[in-house]
C-alpha cells in the first residue's frame, strides 16, 4: 500500500507472534479484518495486546461487528448493503435494487469510520494514556446511512420505498437520459434552483409545482422527453452559466482529465522503485502546510520484512533462518 511498509509473518509460527509482541511495544496504533475470534487463536487479540502496550489503539474491521448472530458470517459489500435497509428503497420499481460499481460499504462505511474511530481513540489516549478497543462494522455504518430516511421511519413506522422520495425517484431529482445515449443529473431542489432549470429547459410552467409536483409521473415524462432532445454535452453548455445544480454524468476518463480535475489535483504522478513513475488517484483531502507525501509505492508485498526486523534487534543470521524455516511464507 502507498505510504506503507509491509512484512511477510506467518501468523500460524510462534515466532511470528513473538515479532509482533515486540512491535506493539512501539507500533501504538492496529488494525485487523479478520473474522471475530481469529486474533485470539493468536495471541493478538486486544486483551492479550494491551497487556504489552496499554495505550495500544486496536481497531477491528469486520462485516457484521464482533457480536451478534452475524458475526461469524462470511460476506462482501453487496451484502452489508443488502442487511442495511439502504437497497430496499434504492433502484426502481421496476428493476429492484442497483448495483454501485463502487464498494460503498467497504470504502464509506468501513475505512472512513475505522479512521473517525481511530483518530477519536487517539485524542482519547492523549489525553488519559490509555487506548481503546475499535469495533467497527461495515453493516453498522451502511445502516447509519439510512440517516433522513431512518429517523422518519423511527418516527411513522412507514418503510421507505423505490421512486417515492425526494431523493430516490420520486420527484424530479434524477438522472436523464440525452440525445446521445449519455446521461444529465438535474438536482434542483432548491426553488431558485428549480426555477433556473425550469426556465433553461423552457418549461417555466413547472416552476409552480417544485421538485416534487403533485402529477410526478407526467411532469417526469415530459422533461425526460425534452432532455432526450440534446446531447449530453449541449445540455453541459446550455447550463455552463446557470446555477441549477446540473451537471453531465462524466465517463472516469472524463472525471479525471478535465481542467477542474487538474487544478485539483486529482491525478499524481508517484516515483516507483526503479526510478520510474505511475499516475495515480491522489489524496481527497487538501492540507493549507502540509501537502501529501507519496511514497512506498510499487513495492513488492513483504519488501520491508528484513528492514523491520534488524531495527527491532534481529541478526542478518537470524533473519536468514527465519527466511529458510518458512516463517514468512
Amino acid at each position: 500500500g502507498r505510504g506503507k511498509r509491509s512484512m511477510h509473518l506467518n501468523l500460524k509460527d510462534s515466532r511470528a507472534v513473538k515479532i509482533i509482541h515486540q512491535l506493539i511495544a512501539t507500533y501504538d496504533i492496529l488494525i485487523e479484518q479478520f473474522r471475530p475470534g481469529v486474533m485470539a487463536k493468536f495471541g493478538l487479540d486486544y486483551v492479550s495486546l494491551k497487556k504489552i502496550n496499554p495505550s495500544l489503539v486496536y481497531c477491528s474491521l469486520t462485516g457484521y461487528g464482533q457480536n451478534g448472530p452475524f458475526r461469524d458470517r462470511a460476506g462482501h459489500d453487496i451484502n452489508y448493503l443488502a442487511r442495511s435497509g439502504v437497497m430496499s428503497y434504492s433502484g426502481r420499481k421496476a428493476s429492484g435494487p442497483n448495483l454501485t460499481g463502487m464498494q460503498i460499504a467497504d470504502i464509506a462505511s468501513g475505512s472512513n469510520n475505522a479512521v473517525i474511530g481511530i483518530l477519536a481513540a487517539v485524542v482519547y489516549r492523549s489525553k488519559t494514556g490509555k487506548g481503546r478497543h475499535i469495533d467497527i462494522s461495515m453493516t453498522d455504518g451502511m445502516v447509519a446511512f439510512n440517516a433522513m430516511y431512518g429517523a422518519n421511519f423511527l418516527v411513522d413506522g412507514q418503510d421507505p420505498v423505490r421512486e417515492s422520495t425526494l431523493l430516490n425517484g420520486g420527484s424530479l431529482y434524477d438522472f436523464y437520459e440525452t440525445k446521445d445515449g449519455k446521461y444529465l443529473s438535474v438536482g434542483s431542489i432548491e426553488p431558485q434552483f428549480f426555477a433556473a432549470f425550469c426556465e433553461t429547459i423552457k418549461c417555466p410552467d413547472l416552476i409552480p409545482g417544485g421538485i416534487a409536483p403533485p402529477d410526478i409521473a407526467i411532469a417526469k415524462k415530459r422533461v425526460r422527453e425534452i432532455i432526450k432532445t440534446k446531447t449530453r454535452d449541449e445540455w453541459t453548455e446550455e447550463f455552463r452559466n446557470v446555477d441549477a445544480c446540473v451537471e453531465p454524468v462524466l465517463s472516469l476518463s472524463e472525471a479525471l482529465y478535465n481542467s477542474h480535475a487538474t487544478e485539483r489535483g486529482l491525478v499524481v504522478e508517484v516515483g516507483l522503485p526503479d526510478g520510474g513513475k505511475v499516475r495515480q488517484l491522489a489524496s481527497p483531502i487538501k492540507f493549507s502546510e502540509t501537502p501529501p507525501h507519496y511514497k512506498n509505492t510499487g513495492m513488492p508485498p513483504g519488501i520491508h520484512t528484513k528492514e523491520v526486523l534488524l531495527e527491532i534487534g534481529y541478526s542478518e543470521e537470524e533473519i536468514k533462518d527465519f527466511e529458510n524455516t518458512g516463517l514468512f511464507s
